[in-house]
């Protein structure tokens, strides 16, 4: 079966619209909010909406053959929308993924403020970042939707006029690739990724601390308790945040170690066993009842693997049921947090005149 996208799946539902919905765009607009699906001839759906350019679901067979959804994330608009704590389900996150702190840097001998979303930290591109936006969408190719969104000097406190670009592809090896271009006409700190919530049990299932990960990472970026890096590469030999063999993701959650705890549990980015941009294996995944396996394949120097710690039952999802606590992982490629104010860490300045471009692979399979 050729893979192709059936279409325009129409306008998502958005019930309920309130003033504390946060958007640039105003109620009327959100009859511009697509769905997109792509298939391909191995029995892999992906759909995609262009409000936050969000993966709405990735559903994938299991070693039997039977199909879920492992991809968290909601049925309307507005859930999306409204989402207590803004878990950031599926989206694209910018224009800086990860934290900032005290949502300040210093660029070219000027000071720039941001928004403090997190304590007294930027995250993930401020109070209205990319995830919370309209994004212009494209058919390209019969495997291809291109997402395009201008984000304009002074926009949540970053320089430049950034024109961005994020393309997902679905291809016959049950690859979900994603690539992620730029430019800008000011220097500008620029770290996209894409936030979706992994559980390859199938969304709606209790929990991910029995999945085996595996993170192709020698070191970490250790945190303070506001979760910003350190400045430090710490080896993760002799550590919890050793995953360079596979193993389970609870078996040393719960220790006693000072990371943890700032923690919650896993959040933290890891420092990739790479060159920066070479497409190499950064991470595998694995679920033993279903038999699902997914591989991360990226460009990027880091991955954030971030557990879930601050789910807890209050957010319900697509299967009807409440995602409880650490049911559901993320594994965010990236440049490291707070690099605008690490000058040790590999630069996320993007100058006029040159291209932002990076892509990451999703691909499944089972064993």
């Amino acid at each position: 079966m050729k893979k192709q996208i059936i279409g325009l799946i129409g306008i998502m539902v958005m019930l309920g619209l309130t003033g504390g919905c946060v958007s640039r765009v105003a109620v009327s607009d959100f009859d511009s909010v697509r769905e997109f699906t792509l298939h391909n001839g191995h029995g892999m759906t992906v759909r995609l909406s262009n409000y936050g350019a969000i993966v709405t679901a990735i559903e994938v067979p299991d070693r039997c053959g039977k199909t879920a959804d492992v991809a968290l994330g909601y049925n309307s608009l507005e859930g999306y929308v409204n989402a207590v704590d803004r878990p950031y389900f599926g989206a694209i996150v910018g224009r800086y993924g990860n934290r900032i702190a005290n949502g300040k840097f210093t660029l070219n001998g000027k000071e720039y403020t941001l928004a403090k979303n997190n304590g007294e930290n930027h995250l993930h591109g401020g109070l209205m970042g990319f995830d919370k936006v309209i994004w212009a969408a494209k058919i390209t190719r019969p495997d291809t939707v291109e997402f395009s969104y201008l984000s304009k000097d002074g926009e949540e406190g970053y320089p430049g006029n950034l024109s961005v670009k994020v393309t997902y592809t679905l291809t016959d090896d049950n690859e979900l690739r994603i690539d992620y271009a730029a430019t800008t006409d000011k220097a500008t700190p620029v770290n996209l990724t894409n936030h979706t919530y992994f559980n390859l049990a199938g969304e709606g299932s209790p929990t991910i601390l029995d999945h085996q990960l595996m993170i192709v990472a020698d070191a970490f970026t250790p945190v303070d308790k506001g979760l910003i890096p350190t400045g430090e590469i710490r080896p993760v030999a002799g550590t919890p945040f050793d995953f360079r063999d596979p193993k389970t993701i609870g078996l040393d959650i719960n220790g006693g170690d000072l990371q943890l705890k700032y923690g919650l549990g896993y959040d933290h980015n890891w420092v990739l066993n790479k060159g920066e941009g070479r497409m190499t294996l950064a991470a595998t995944l694995y679920e033993p009842r279903s038999g699902r396996f997914m591989e991360v394949f990226t460009e990027e120097p880091g991955i954030q693997f971030y557990c879930g710690n601050f789910l807890d039952g209050r957010l319900t999802g697509k299967s009807g049921k409440p995602y409880a606590y650490r049911s559901g992982l993320c594994l965010e490629t990236q440049h490291f947090p707070d690099s605008p104010n690490h000058p040790g860490f590999p630069s996320t300045i993007l100058e006029p005149g040159k291209e932002y471009k990076t892509a990451t692979i999703y691909k499944f399979g089972v064993k």
